[in-house]
């Protein structure tokens, strides 16, 4: 596993995070305990030190599982939960959405839970349509003086959003920004036209959530396979459903088939050409097995066009130029 700088912070994260979504049963569909602590240990081994939970996951059980294991090495992790939903079904309104009550409320139920002092990185888990942008920086702020979290970061906001809340960050001295979280792969490009040239400008660290189309870019579900489009009631899940679609799995499968890897291995190999980190979510030790193989997968100019072209939104994404990162990736210059 490669380590690279996270942003403009002092963070250095492995190449994926890991998704903790999967850990516990609590949705009806998950892991149990063993066979998330296989998952997250097998993680470990692979050099992995970057950690994803919410609050939300599994109602609470994914940050329980991962207060358990991250016992006797806390340190050796950045721990990043989030918020905005609550831990328990039907939570009561005072405790969910952005607002600074709902913020202190969920803070210190995920440190109960995470078996921690302080989060790593906490995140609003998207906006509630309701909290203005200055009570979410002003919240940050104070739970970062009382030692609460370390870094501050939004996940599902939209380009002005984002833009907005650095800004006011910067303006009132407050916790800086420090990271932005949002979808993206080869079947949701959207990103690259605000998000990601956003997130770059102001020296955010990025985390992009299912970079494998919440599995639909594995190719499982053209034999029969589930999985996500019913596990979570078909949420977090992008179905082949365009012509576009089908022919970018095509492309996804051909490519994988010249390289002798599999289409998730090239999907995901295709989404560390961004500048951002992928997590990770998978569900067992052979899911993740599978999934870290792309690390050692090495798409040519060629393939890169090829998938570039066939997923392109058009004129807005036609010609993008690589981030740095993404040069330095595609040329075996990332950080050790």
């Amino acid at each position: 596993m490669k380590y690279s700088p996270f942003g403009n912070s002092g963070l250095r994260v492995s190449q994926v995070a890991l998704g903790t979504g999967n850990f516990g049963t609590g949705w009806g569909y998950g892991a149990d305990p063993e066979a998330a602590t296989a998952v997250f240990n097998a993680y470990v081994e692979a050099g992995g030190n970057f950690i994803d939970t919410a609050d939300v996951y599994q109602f609470g059980q994914s940050e329980e599982l991962l207060g358990k294991l991250l016992e006797g090495q806390r340190e050796n992790f950045v721990v990043a939960t989030k918020f905005t939903n609550g831990a328990v079904p039907n939570a009561d309104r005072l405790v969910t959405g952005n607002s600074r009550k709902a913020m202190v409320a969920s803070v210190e139920a995920s440190l109960k839970r995470l078996k921690t002092d302080r989060i790593d990185i906490y995140w609003v888990h998207h906006p509630d349509g309701v909290t203005p942008t200055e009570e979410l920086v002003r919240g940050f702020d104070d739970l970062a003086r009382a030692g609460k979290i370390l870094y501050a970061g939004l996940s599902n906001f939209s380009a002005w959003r984002l833009a907005r809340a650095v800004t006011l960050a910067e303006l009132t001295r407050s916790i800086p920004i420090a990271a932005a979280q949002f979808e993206h792969s080869l079947v949701h490009r959207e990103p690259e036209t605000d998000l990601f040239p956003a997130s770059h400008a102001f020296g955010l660290g990025v985390v992009t959530w299912s970079p494998l189309g919440g599995g639909m870019l594995t190719g499982k579900y053209r034999q029969g396979e589930r999985g996500r489009a019913e596990g979570f009631g078909g949420r977090v899940f992008q179905a082949e459903n365009s012509p576009q679609r089908t022919h970018i799995l095509d492309t996804v499968i051909a490519t994988a088939g010249e390289l002798g890897v599999s289409a998730s291995q090239v999907a995901l190999a295709w989404a560390g050409t961004h500048g951002a980190v992928p997590i990770l979510g998978p569900r067992s030790v052979e899911q993740l097995a599978d999934n870290l193989g792309a690390l050692s997968v090495e798409l040519s100019a060629e393939q890169l066009g090829r998938l570039d072209s066939v997923s392109s939104l058009g004129s807005a994404t036609q010609g993008r130029r690589p981030t740095r990162w993404a040069e330095d990736v595609r040329a075996g210059r990332a950080v050790a």
